[in-house]
């Protein structure tokens, strides 16, 4: 694959090598059914753990990825990345892994266990105003000073190929199982999981139906989807969803999506609550309400051509700022 140029798409070729660069660098997350959970769907449920994953999310795939096809007589300079937390964590960790510093540009009110794992893995960070500032333009610039090189969150090649080795991964796994999946839910906030793990699938089973999982106020998927031309979110609009609140889809990850998914769900922020509640109850997992939006899905708007198939959810972070957990856990 070569650098991106005006619009450069990752293919699944690129998504199969990604899987084979990342051996050992990154963990292969396990895969869980729970029958409780299979009756409250309506459906056999296969859940891909991403949120046991190192970093505590999918995110690690991509940057540890991109960050591999940086030169060595440029990563002296190091990276500069934005992210409300996940793809910061996961820029850090990689950039600890490859001895490079590392600057990540994070919003003001980015919970806590994100900020407190971005420092721990040694990169430093630069805060921003969610409402005020561009965290683009800020992070431009950053890379521009520094000579280093900016790491996307989403909308790039190598980024987008590096998600999708979870997809490889669940192909895999479902390919032992003897049990190939129908339908596939998962988050999307720019695109970049969701999209990668398409191309990644897709080598195993070319007809499972790829569905995006929102938030209902933030649902600019679903709605880009059901037009056939990229939607935008109202400035402003908010979820509990933090790790998925893009504005709209990329470019490269829109290029790709309106081939390669069957369509977008949305649900409540209550919705995802409860799906954070029965995850802890019934998979003694620990879900951040981006990670549980698939799963919340998958619960209260499964589409209808899914109900008494195997569908896969994509569990995609585990980052909760403990405080909201527990609110949540007791709400």
């Amino acid at each position: 694959m070569s650098e991106p140029a005006a619009l450069s798409l990752p293919t699944p070729k690129d998504v199969t090598e990604a899987a084979r660069r990342l051996h050992g660098h990154v963990l292969r997350t396990p895969v869980l059914r729970n029958d409780a959970l299979d009756d409250l769907a309506g459906a056999e449920l296969f859940f891909k753990c991403e949120n046991l994953q190192l970093t505590g999310s999918f995110k690690i795939r991509g940057a540890t990825n991109r960050l591999l096809q940086i030169p060595q007589d440029r990563r002296a300079g190091g990276v500069v990345a934005f992210s409300s937390g996940n793809h910061a964590q996961g820029v850090a960790r990689a950039a600890r892994n490859f001895g490079m510093p590392a600057l990540i540009v994070m919003p003001s009110d980015a919970p806590s266990i994100k900020v407190d794992g971005v420092r721990r893995d040694g990169a430093e960070i630069r805060f921003y105003d969610r409402e005020t500032e561009s965290r683009e333009a800020i992070a431009q610039g950053e890379a521009e000073l520094r000579e280093a090189v900016l790491v996307p969150s989403f909308d790039d090649p190598y980024i987008i190929a590096g998600q999708g080795t979870a997809g490889v991964e669940f192909g895999q796994q479902m390919r032992d199982a003897n049990k190939p999946l129908d339908h596939i839910l998962c988050c999307a906030g720019g695109g970049g999981l969701i999209t990668g793990l398409a191309l990644g699938y897709r080598t195993f089973d070319p007809d499972t139906q790829i569905w995006t999982a929102e938030p209902e106020l933030h649902d600019d998927w679903r709605r880009s989807l059901a037009a056939g031309q990229i939607q935008t979110n109202e400035p402003g609009t908010r979820s509990i969803c933090d790790a998925i609140l893009t504005p709209a889809p990329g470019e490269i990850t829109w290029a790709l999506g309106k081939e390669l998914l069957a369509g977008g769900r949305a649900v409540s922020d209550d919705a995802i609550r409860e799906a954070m509640r029965l995850a802890f109850r019934h998979l003694k997992l620990v879900l951040e309400p981006g990670g549980a939006a698939a799963l919340a899905c998958a619960l209260y708007d499964l589409p209808e051509e899914a109900r008494g198939k195997r569908v896969g959810v994509v569990l995609s972070g585990g980052n909760v700022d403990p405080e909201q957990y527990a609110r949540i856990l007791t709400g």
